[in-house]
């Protein structure tokens, strides 16, 4: 579960996914160490999480900025009771989107003064994949062709004094129609770029963490 917060990636896996080398990580924390006398720095590894340790970490981070914090990997020893358990806490509403692909450029586009891709909500009785073609030729005036999953992310916010937690499926898609290419303005969409590899790299830092790993999901797959 690839979990958003304040833009920080807490990844919360199974315990059977324990990374074997540490090397990776800039702090390792036990899950019996009180967060509230560890400052947080970097890429941290939490071993041996439990729900009640991510009750502790949700808290600390809606309180506070966190700005030396880069990652969180939740080693969670029951991983479907923290799961449920995070979900308990947030109104979850579901959205979908699609990471677009034309030859070998992707589509971005350039909304509140970030780099992102074409999402949104899901309406009554539709579907992900239903939800997520009909955002992006909204949003973006294409005609596309959905191909497969990539991922799921989740992210929280709060709204009107609610905390939600929004989960995001999103798709790869093939454009098989831009003529009429054109951003819906309407939801505040400014530009839309078809951008190789090396640019899209250097858009994601001036974009969202969950954007970030929308890609790095699809170009793993390419890689294996």
């Amino acid at each position: 579960m690839k979990l958003f917060i304040n833009d920080r990636l807490i990844n919360i896996v199974r315990h059977e996914d324990m990374p074997l080398s540490y090397e990776d990580f800039d702090m390792v924390v036990n899950s019996q160490i009180p967060l509230k006398s560890i400052k947080l720095i970097g890429h941290v590894l939490i071993t041996d999480g439990t729900p009640a340790y991510m009750d502790s970490l949700l808290a600390l981070m809606e309180v506070k900025k966190l700005k030396k914090l880069k990652s969180i990997t939740f080693i969670a020893e029951e991983y479907k009771e923290v799961k449920r358990f995070i979900k308990k806490q947030f109104k979850i509403i579901e959205a979908a989107g699609g990471l677009v692909m034309k030859g070998d450029r992707f589509l971005m586009i350039y909304r509140l003064k970030k780099w992102d891709l074409p999402k949104g909500k899901l309406e009554k009785d539709e579907t992900k994949l239903e939800g997520a073609v009909r955002e992006v030729e909204e949003e973006c005036g294409i005609k596309v062709f959905p191909e497969s999953k990539v991922c799921t992310t989740w992210h929280t916010y709060v709204s009107e004094g609610r905390r939600i937690l929004k989960k995001t499926t999103w798709y790869l898609m093939e454009c098989t129609d831009d003529s009429h290419i054109s951003p819906q303005t309407e939801e505040d969409i400014e530009e839309l770029r078809w951008m190789n590899e090396g640019e899209v790299n250097v858009a994601l830092q001036n974009s969202y963490s969950s954007i970030a790993a929308v890609f790095n999901e699809y170009w793993q797959t390419q890689v294996s």
